[in-house]
């Protein structure tokens, strides 16, 4: 199973399901992450910035796309509710604006 490592939060390591989202996965494994839509792609506040391991994500879904193309999520981002990891692990980190204040950031 893949897994997830989110350098800022000490290196935490989530596994990801296969046809599971990012953000599914990382609210099994009881970590808080930002997103305003309630997953839905209509913001980006539950964007991950990707590290290593980009090959790993699907395509870009739509509501990836669109933002994307309106300069609001940069090549290096995705977002947690749209993508679902294929085949490897990837490592990313979550964004200085959409830190929570209640966690505890590396």
């Amino acid at each position: 199973m893949p897994d997830l490592i989110v350098q800022n939060l000490n290196q935490r390591h989530v596994a990801v399901d296969e046809g599971q989202t990012l953000f599914k996965a990382i609210q099994a494994a009881g970590i808080d992450w930002m997103h305003a839509c309630g997953t839905k792609g209509r913001c980006t506040t539950c964007r991950i910035i990707v590290l290593d391991g980009m090959e790993h994500l699907g395509e870009l879904s739509p509501a990836e796309q669109r933002y994307r193309n309106n300069g609001r999520l940069k090549d290096n981002e995705r977002l947690t509710c749209q993508c679902m990891l294929h085949g490897g692990n990837i490592t990313g980190k979550v964004p200085e604006q959409t830190k929570l204040p209640h966690m505890n950031y590396s």
